[in-house]
Protein backbone atom coordinates (compact mmCIF):
# COMPACT_ATOMS: atom_id res chain seq x y z
CA UNK A 1 0.00 0.00 0.00
CA UNK A 2 1.22 3.22 -0.66
CA UNK A 3 1.01 6.49 0.83
CA UNK A 4 -1.31 7.80 -1.55
CA UNK A 5 -3.64 4.57 -1.09
CA UNK A 6 -3.45 5.09 2.85
CA UNK A 7 -4.39 8.97 2.31
CA UNK A 8 -7.15 7.98 0.66
CA UNK A 9 -8.32 5.17 2.83
CA UNK A 10 -8.28 8.01 6.22
CA UNK A 11 -10.07 10.32 4.21
CA UNK A 12 -12.97 7.98 3.44
CA UNK A 13 -12.70 6.74 6.76
CA UNK A 14 -12.91 10.18 8.59
CA UNK A 15 -15.69 10.66 6.60
CA UNK A 16 -17.43 8.05 7.10
CA UNK A 17 -16.77 8.61 10.73
CA UNK A 18 -18.30 12.15 10.20
CA UNK A 19 -21.43 11.32 8.77
CA UNK A 20 -22.29 8.75 11.54
CA UNK A 21 -21.36 11.31 13.79
CA UNK A 22 -24.23 13.46 12.51
CA UNK A 23 -26.71 10.74 11.99
CA UNK A 24 -26.46 9.91 15.93
CA UNK A 25 -27.17 13.82 16.50
CA UNK A 26 -30.03 13.69 15.00
CA UNK A 27 -31.30 10.20 15.92
CA UNK A 28 -30.61 10.95 19.21
CA UNK A 29 -32.30 14.80 19.71
CA UNK A 30 -35.05 13.34 18.44
CA UNK A 31 -35.61 11.45 21.66
CA UNK A 32 -34.28 13.29 23.89
CA UNK A 33 -36.07 17.16 25.22
CA UNK A 34 -33.12 18.17 27.28
CA UNK A 35 -29.41 17.74 26.78
CA UNK A 36 -26.27 18.92 28.62
CA UNK A 37 -23.60 20.17 26.95
CA UNK A 38 -20.00 20.08 27.77
CA UNK A 39 -16.53 21.32 26.63
CA UNK A 40 -13.00 22.15 26.89
CA UNK A 41 -10.09 22.55 24.67
CA UNK A 42 -6.56 22.91 25.00
CA UNK A 43 -4.49 25.87 22.41
CA UNK A 44 -0.69 25.67 22.47
CA UNK A 45 1.36 28.67 22.38
CA UNK A 46 4.59 27.33 21.91
CA UNK A 47 5.89 25.77 24.97
CA UNK A 48 2.67 26.95 27.15
CA UNK A 49 -0.69 25.29 27.13
CA UNK A 50 -3.72 27.51 27.47
CA UNK A 51 -6.64 25.22 28.74
CA UNK A 52 -9.95 26.09 29.07
CA UNK A 53 -13.41 24.38 29.54
CA UNK A 54 -17.08 24.58 31.23
CA UNK A 55 -16.25 21.91 33.62
CA UNK A 56 -13.41 21.60 36.61
CA UNK A 57 -13.07 17.98 36.12
CA UNK A 58 -12.86 18.38 32.61
CA UNK A 59 -10.32 21.03 32.41
CA UNK A 60 -8.22 18.50 34.51
CA UNK A 61 -8.45 15.48 32.46
CA UNK A 62 -7.73 18.33 29.65
CA UNK A 63 -4.55 19.49 31.54
CA UNK A 64 -3.49 15.67 32.33
CA UNK A 65 -3.54 14.69 28.79
CA UNK A 66 -2.07 17.85 27.41
CA UNK A 67 1.09 17.13 29.80
CA UNK A 68 1.31 13.51 28.81
CA UNK A 69 1.13 14.69 25.17
CA UNK A 70 3.74 16.81 25.22
CA UNK A 71 6.15 14.85 27.22
CA UNK A 72 5.65 11.94 24.42
CA UNK A 73 6.48 14.82 22.03
CA UNK A 74 9.73 15.49 24.12
CA UNK A 75 10.57 11.92 23.46
CA UNK A 76 9.69 11.63 20.51
CA UNK A 77 12.29 14.85 19.33
CA UNK A 78 15.06 13.10 21.76
CA UNK A 79 14.39 9.63 20.21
Amino acid sequence: MSIADAGLVLLIGGSILVLIGILLLIFTRTYRKEAKVEGGGVILLGPIPIVFGTNTKLVIVALILTIILMALSLLANLW
